[in-house]
């Protein structure tokens, strides 16, 4: 029941009190109305060129279903929308309610027992032991990848992250890892993620989860890997060069790389010497004969 002040918040999902700077557990649920939203038509309640656009309208409050984006969804669900978007906190739905309404009751799935691979924590713990090149190639095919390809993954993430916030902290990895039925978490468990958190952020996104589990068999087709191969390779010469290696692999998007982790990198992989690294030589690293560090 605590009323915050701070003015925080997604442009698009931040509720009407927020930008005023006084609200409560309220506006989460004015949040959970524009998700909903979303998920249903593809796209948010309100909307506009900019950020300044964007909050005038959540200001106003005014959205609409329109006929050819919601003819196939139910008044049940637009109903619970609309509850959950009062302008007034007081009217709006409290997460009680909404858990109660006929839409939820009847439509939502019922929640599922965590079924975790077997090869989730080898391919987790085998994640820690790959050099930075692998482990960046694995986040380019990460992010390719087909959603049938990667399907049991994204509902063990979603099964894992307790508060659905898309990142994954050690205490979610334990809760979840022992309602799984593993009887023994593993102690090296923060440092499997501190390995797999490429960004320093202290928690596993979607992205750096999925890189960290793959099967081999889903990225060691050879499409797959050279598609992969050509982000590194930016001058389409058909090899990735030391000043290559440095630009992508000090991208933020990676960690950062040491020169002479650098150079250890290009040793291990380069079989030819050549000082380069060709695609088969990259396909080497890819299929573990190799670039381990």
């Amino acid at each position: 029941g605590q009323v915050l002040t701070t003015k925080a918040g997604t442009p698009y999902y931040v509720a009407p009190q927020v930008l005023a700077g006084k609200y409560d557990q309220a506006s989460d649920l004015w949040s959970l109305g524009v998700i909903m939203y979303v998920l249903l038509c593809g796209y948010p309640p309100f909307h506009g060129d900019t950020d300044a656009d964007v909050l005038s309208k959540v200001r106003l409050g005014n959205f609409h279903f329109a006929q050819s984006d919601w003819k196939n969804v139910s008044e049940d669900a637009k109903n619970l929308i609309r509850m959950l978007l009062k302008m007034n906190p007081k009217d709006r739905y409290t997460a009680e309610q909404a858990l109660n309404h006929v839409w939820v009751k009847n439509k939502a799935p019922k929640a599922t027992n965590i079924s975790l691979q077997s090869s989730l924590m080898d391919n987790l713990r085998g994640f820690r032991s790959q050099n930075k090149l692998k482990k960046a190639a694995l986040h380019v095919i990460a992010q390719q990848l087909g959603e049938s390809q990667i399907q049991a993954l994204r509902e063990t993430f979603m099964q894992l992250d307790g508060n659905g916030d898309g990142l994954l902290t050690v205490a979610e990895m334990k809760e979840g890892l022992s309602k799984a039925g593993l009887k023994e978490i593993p102690p090296d468990l923060a440092a499997i993620m501190q390995d797999v958190d490429s960004d320093g952020s202290g928690m596993i996104d979607y992205t750096e989860f999925l890189a960290a589990t793959l099967d081999k068999k889903v990225y060691m087709c050879e499409d797959t890997c050279w598609k992969a191969f050509r982000v590194f390779d930016i001058n389409n010469d058909g090899k990735i060069s030391m000043e290559e290696l440095k630009k992508v692999l000090n991208d933020d998007d990676v960690a950062n790389t040491a020169a002479r982790d650098m150079a250890a990198i290009m040793q291990e992989i380069d079989e030819n010497g050549d000082g380069q690294i060709d695609f088969e030589e990259f396909m080497q690293m890819m299929r573990g004969n190799g670039g381990e560090k």
